[in-house]
């Protein structure tokens, strides 16, 4: 292998087309990061690569280096992503989770943690999908960003002996009564976030998963959804796109 070649374990966040027939794809990889890298002739009938690019496809790819962008020189794929895009909901849901990472992460930067955690939702939106799942990622993503939001004292005075009642922004966690500004709180929301953020989330996904498809109209999960978006929106200082397909928008 030359220095122009390398390789890695990559998940698809998304495509766009490039010329007459070639795509650019955007993955998350293990060890490099970020990487734009370009498909050539995969919008083309008989390309046998296409299916292995679809969103968060998990492949092994062989990238070749170039003066802009990166070539896919080889791809294996690891597994299908064809559980993903059989339900809607699902498909939105990792819509969701992959826009996040991709406005999240810069190119070119390790993030080993953020790669792991991906790979983590992709398994959960095929084993277990719920309407927890992506809400939970985010909170995570925030919180592997050194951004985890102050839930057990007031985050403006530091009062630990009263309720929490709103998520302030600015301040960076919940307040108090008090010092209420921001997006108001129910307790249950409050507590089903702290549970997102505890060790270990198989309680929880086991417990709002239902064989018969995601619950969408879970009053609770879908506060701490928003409130997951508002947070990482001011995070990021840009929009999603895909909650609003998912039903879910921003309070902001």
């Amino acid at each position: 292998m030359t220095e122009r070649l390398y390789g890695d374990e990559a998940l698809v966040l998304r495509s766009y087309k490039f010329g007459e027939a070639d795509r650019i794809v955007v993955f998350l990889t293990a060890q490099h990061g970020k990487v734009r890298a370009v498909a050539k002739g995969v919008r083309k009938t008989k390309s046998r690569i296409g299916g292995r690019l679809e969103l968060l496809g998990h492949a092994r790819v062989q990238f070749r280096r170039g003066s802009s962008l990166e070539h896919i020189d080889q791809i294996e794929s690891v597994d299908s992503s064809a559980a993903l895009l059989a339900n809607l909901d699902v498909t939105t849901a990792a819509q969701t989770a992959a826009e996040a990472v991709d406005l999240l992460v810069p190119e070119g930067e390790p993030v080993p943690e953020i790669f792991r955690m991906l790979l983590g939702v992709r398994r959960a939106l095929i084993d277990r999908p719920s309407s927890v799942v992506v809400p939970a990622f985010l909170w995570r993503l925030l919180a592997a960003e050194g951004l985890r939001p102050e839930l057990d004292r007031c985050a403006t005075c530091g009062a630990v002996d009263q309720p929490l009642v709103a998520l302030d922004l600015q301040a960076g966690g919940f307040v108090c009564q008090v010092c209420k500004r921001g997006s108001s709180v129910a307790p249950s929301a409050l507590e089903l976030i702290r549970e997102m953020l505890s060790p270990g989330l198989g309680g929880l996904l086991d417990r709002y998963h239902h064989s018969g498809g995601m619950v969408l109209n879970d009053p609770v999960s879908n506060e701490v959804f928003r409130l997951a978006i508002d947070a990482f929106e001011h995070h990021v200082e840009r929009r999603l796109r895909s909650p609003t397909t998912f039903g879910i928008d921003s309070p902001s």
